[in-house]
């Protein structure tokens, strides 16, 4: 991926601007500032009805650990839908990724360093294989992105049942548990949350500043004038779903550290979670448009609102209600704003 920081000998792409909008602009513009406050809306709101509890300390904490697994799916939810694919499998292939890490530090046996650096690398590495598999077949096979991922949803979670029998793993290294589970920098912030957070910026900068980002956006945008335009666009789909792949795994790491077990049962609907947040956070269906800051206020919406109804005595079912208005509501204005330009 030697693209994603080299600039030179750039093609020069139809819908390139002579002057790009600044770096920051790039970072934080488009549709996620209307989301962005909403879920300031919201934070407001329940501080107002509840800000005894809503307000503390250990409650935010709370929300940002809930969110975190789900953040770093999302990252890489961007990106593919960015392109105007999708990624069904990436749940099923956290629970595989967490199953093999989990089996090889049960194997090695021990409770050190070592041991769960070693799981981190075979997390990663499931989760590259299952995303370049999803790669190979949208780009060269030219299968569409839906059935093949809904294929390799099933072949994945197939193959962590097979593996497990059915029975979660239980056996994990107790210093994960205890270190990037639970642990806290400072005895407050959760090294989860800045995990999770760390690999939001890093390829949300990747994203807005770096030709890996630009060659993203354009094969969304137009597919054959990024061909035309010299890009390699079916590599860089092999390579933005082994992005999403590997981060999937890096998920499946971490729900490990957090949970103590890989709890294969817990996550049917991590995928769907994924795609409402990226989508919420103002990246379209179409391709082309999306920024993983907008992605990060996604995610938080349904974690602020699952609190805050609980909090406030409101039946937590209502959350889901309410996170379907807004996706709906969200890709209505992405409808809107894509007939707007058509009529320019």
């Amino acid at each position: 991926m030697s693209d994603v920081t080299t600039k030179a000998d750039e093609p020069e792409l139809e819908d390139d601007q002579e002057h790009r909008a600044p770096f920051w602009q790039r970072l934080v513009a488009g549709s996620s500032t209307p989301i962005g406050l909403i879920l300031v809306a919201l934070i407001i709101g329940f501080s107002l009805l509840e800000p005894g509890s809503f307000l503390d300390t250990a409650n935010a904490r709370n929300i940002a650990t809930d969110a975190a697994v789900l953040l770093v799916l999302a990252t890489g939810m961007t990106y593919v839908i960015i392109t105007a694919g999708i990624d069904l499998s990436v749940g099923a292939v956290l629970v595989f990724s967490g199953v093999v890490s989990a089996k090889a530090m049960h194997a090695v046996g021990g409770n050190d360093w070592g041991v769960i650096i070693l799981g981190l690398v075979v997390a990663l590495a499931g989760g590259l294989a299952w995303g370049l598999i999803n790669g190979f077949l949208v780009a060269r096979a030219h299968i569409p992105a839906f059935v093949v991922t809904l294929g390799t949803l099933g072949m994945s979670l197939g193959a962590a049942l097979v593996i497990t029998g059915g029975v979660d793993q239980r056996d994990v290294p107790f210093k994960l548990i205890t270190t990037i589970g639970t642990g806290r920098v400072f005895n407050q912030i959760p090294w989860l949350v800045i995990i999770a957070f760390a690999v939001a910026i890093f390829f949300g900068v990747v994203l807005a500043g770096t030709r890996f980002g630009r060659y993203t956006y354009a094969v969304g945008s137009n597919e054959e004038a990024a061909r035309r335009a010299g890009i390699a666009v079916d590599r860089h789909l092999i390579k933005v779903y082994a992005l999403a792949g590997t981060l999937s795994g890096l998920a499946g790491f971490l729900s490990l550290a957090r949970f103590s077990t890989t709890t294969i049962g817990g996550h049917d609907t991590d995928n769907l979670s994924a795609i409402a947040a990226v989508v919420i956070g103002g990246t379209s269906l179409f391709g082309g448009i999306g920024t993983i800051l907008g992605s990060v206020f996604g995610v938080f919406i349904p974690a602020v609102l699952e609190n805050g109804f609980v909090i406030i005595g409101v039946n937590p079912f209502w959350q889901e209600i309410a996170v379907g208005a807004v996706l709906v509501g969200a890709v209505f204005l992405d409808q809107l704003r894509r007939r707007s330009q058509y009529q320019r």
